[in-house]
């Protein structure tokens, strides 16, 4: 081979290498679904392919939890960090389950057929809080209690006649929560008659405080020490508010010129919220965001290539890439 034969091999293997690297980082680069995020002292657990995956705070590596056939969602960490609360429905219907944080096999706490929604826990970390319209004639849901032994028989309700997310006072007498559900989520900017509003229930006799607002749509409460945190979409994207209890005033927390924060959870010192599938920790002494940079490595079923057998009179809207190299459609499920 001559010199300028070698000096072209060269210059090609350090193009591919080049390439190859570019690859990798652009497949490492590519943006995750991460969703519904919460947090403990040391570890953040979320949603990602409809199974719980948990990572340090620091970030790095995830590790996953579940690998149900349905989904898992909804997950809150007990308030010693030991024990992760969350919906699933392994069995077919949507129930209450718990399981260790470090991993192992999820315990099903309720059994009735109406869907059960986890919400969160109690203070003291004796039982968990989950949302059903199990006993509603309206069919709205109503707040529960469970002992993470499970029981019916020791199940608790709450004096409240409609309710879906909510969250203690730390000494567990009052409950701030959202008494409206929209059935028709997501709809942004949304300034009807189904805008969700805060609430405050003294659970002794079911009085209320309301939050201020102005039609505004305020979810996701948290409760750490006076103020109650939630997102709002009262000043445009959606993002973090706090409601001083003591003053009775609230103020933006997180100032966000972007996509709505989808959802937040808070433990042990910080927030944990979704922005456009990426998890931040905001530090609640020093009044600071960062993002929580994740990977996730696994035997992921929904982004394998595969083959599908879909009937000719089930595609409808198809199309065709610019290049022809790929196709877009849109399949009607077949009839029960």
């Amino acid at each position: 081979m001559t010199t300028r034969h070698k000096t072209h091999a060269l210059i090609l293997c350090l193009l591919l290498i080049c390439a190859a690297d570019s690859t990798a980082r652009a497949e490492s680069a590519k943006p995750l679904l991460l969703r519904r995020p919460t947090v403990s002292r040391t570890q953040v657990a979320f949603v990602y392919g409809g199974d719980l995956w948990v990572v340090s705070r620091e970030g790095g590596e995830a590790r996953r939890l579940t690998a149900g056939t349905g989904v898992e969602t909804d997950p809150h960490f007990s308030p010693d960090g030991a024990q992760i609360a969350f919906t699933g429905e392994y069995d077919g219907n949507v129930d209450v389950y718990v399981l260790p944080a470090a991993g192992g096999v999820p315990r099903r706490l309720t059994y009735h057929p109406a869907a059960d929604f986890v919400v969160g826990w109690t203070p003291d970390g004796s039982r968990i809080l989950f949302a059903s319209s199990r006993t509603s004639p309206s069919g709205s849901d109503r707040l529960y209690t469970i002992p993470t032994t499970g029981g019916a028989e020791v199940m608790t309700e709450l004096p409240l006649p409609t309710a879906g997310d909510a969250s203690y006072s730390p000494d567990g007498s009052r409950v701030a929560y959202v008494p409206v559900q929209q059935w028709q989520a997501a709809w942004k900017r949304y300034r009807g008659g189904q805008t969700k509003p805060i609430w405050i229930a003294n659970l002794s006799d079911s009085s209320i405080e309301k939050l201020p607002r102005d039609n505004s749509n305020d979810f996701n409460p948290m409760w750490i020490g006076q103020t109650v945190y939630f997102l709002s979409d009262r000043a445009g994207a959606v993002s973090l508010f706090a409601y001083d209890t003591a003053a009775k005033t609230v103020r933006q927390v997180v100032e966000n010129n972007g996509l709505d924060l989808k959802s937040a959870s808070a433990g042990a010192g910080a927030i944990a919220y979704e922005q456009f599938g990426t998890i931040y920790l905001y530090d609640i002494a020093a009044r600071a965001s960062k993002r929580l940079d994740v990977t996730v490595a696994g035997d992921l079923a929904e982004v394998r290539p595969r083959f599908l057998k879909i009937e000719p009179r089930r595609i409808r809207n198809a199309a065709l890439s610019p290049t022809g190299a790929r196709a877009r459609s849109s399949r009607r499920a077949a009839k029960s």
